[in-house]
């Protein structure tokens, strides 16, 4: 274990780059006096879940992507949808039922398709910009918990996890770096290059080739760094853990970034898993999400673009997995919104909404009302064991 001191020592030194972009975001932890732990995935970029769980049992998917779609076909999931090849690793999950997906799902947001908007909107948990809510729905999740106590603190890095911002105590922690720009400057670059296709894409590809030399020059892959230190405090006081996983923004040779990112994400949770142990993750319910989905059909450089619907990733032993939840809307061109993305049918609050409502006992007026303002929850979903 190392000293408060030493971390805040080590602190002086931190800043960033673009080339390290991966690392700004800490890990960010509260302890509750309940027994199940959630951990909470932040997928910044935009995941494409139509690559991530593909509908090939719909007629029209092929003739969308017919780059995307001349290599392998993926792993069968249920005779419809099929899993990208690069979570493979997560297959044994799958069969033991400990991996499922839910579809065709977004916020509120829609249109505009700004990373920036779309990130605050996911992590506020609200379904407009409308009183500008400064904390973010997990941390309103805690207020509603009487005597919730924070992990020991460790004031490192410069970014939040909003989604974790507000009255109730929570810790933080970032893997060490050698960083040298700050988190503001990068973010004003990606705000600056969004609204242009070729720079915005040209940025998305700097973050890609960048992740070899992040690994190089930091001891060990960082998001198992992350994954292991929050397994470590979920396995003692901590309830409730959350982080992001960047390098989901796939405008350009999807085929080459989104495998990376997806054998991150996969890195992520089978550390957690093992981490956790056998007793601590058959209690455990991992969400990952993402700020939007990316449009059905492909561009014309091997990539798609920000989207609408997208896809929930749900791990843990605690997770009634084994399939892919939501309502499927078809992928033909009366089916997609605005006749370019994957049309919304479920709001991804909803399932989290119920996961948390499972694990914790809050009541569903509660989760509607405080942590999700605005959210009809709908019928149960049937989520954990």
């Amino acid at each position: 274990m190392l000293s408060r001191r030493h971390f805040l020592g080590r602190a002086t030194a931190i800043g960033c780059s673009l080339a390290a972009s991966p690392l700004l975001t800490p890990v960010t932890l509260a302890s509750a006096p309940w027994d199940t732990r959630l951990v909470v995935i932040i997928l910044r970029g935009g995941m494409d879940g139509l690559d991530v769980v593909r509908p090939v049992g719909d007629p029209a998917f092929a003739a969308l992507r017919p780059t995307l779609n001349a290599g392998d076909a993926g792993l069968d999931l249920d005779g419809f949808f099929a899993l990208h090849p690069a979570l493979v690793p997560l297959m044994p999950l799958w069969q033991r039922e400990e991996l499922g997906f839910v579809h065709a799902v977004s916020t509120p947001y829609r249109d505009k398709r700004s990373h920036f908007d779309g990130q605050d909107i996911l992590e506020a948990g609200t379904d407009t910009f409308a009183g500008a809510v400064r904390d973010g729905w997990l941390n309103r999740m805690l207020q509603l918990v009487p005597e919730i106590q924070a992990d020991t603190a460790y004031a490192i890095g410069t970014n939040d996890i909003h989604v974790l911002k507000g009255a109730a105590p929570v810790a933080n922690w970032a893997p060490d770096a050698n960083l040298r720009i700050s988190p503001q400057a990068l973010r004003l670059a990606q705000m600056v290059m969004e609204d242009d296709a070729a720079m915005h894409a040209a940025l998305a590809e700097a973050q890609m080739l960048s992740e070899g030399a992040v690994n190089k020059r930091v001891k060990g892959n960082v998001e198992r760094q992350i994954a292991s230190f929050a397994a470590s405090r979920l396995r003692a006081n901590a309830r409730v853990a959350a982080f992001s996983v960047q390098g989901w923004d796939t405008h350009l040779r999807q085929s080459r970034s989104l495998p990376r990112s997806l054998g991150r994400l996969a890195d992520t949770i089978l550390t957690l898993k093992n981490d956790l142990g056998a007793e601590v993750w058959g209690k455990t319910a991992v969400v990952a999400l993402t700020e939007f989905g990316r449009t059905a059909y492909e561009n014309g450089t091997g990539g798609t673009d920000h989207g609408t619907a997208g896809l929930m990733v749900m791990a843990g032993g605690a997770i009634r997995g084994g399939r892919v939840y939501g309502r499927w809307p078809g992928l033909g061109s009366a089916d997609l919104y605005q006749e370019r993305d994957l049309m919304p049918t479920g709001d991804v609050r909803a399932p989290v909404a119920w996961i948390m409502r499972g694990l914790t006992g809050i009541d569903e007026s509660a989760l509607e009302r405080d942590v999700f303002p605005g959210l009809d929850m709908g019928g149960e979903m049937h989520l954990l064991r």
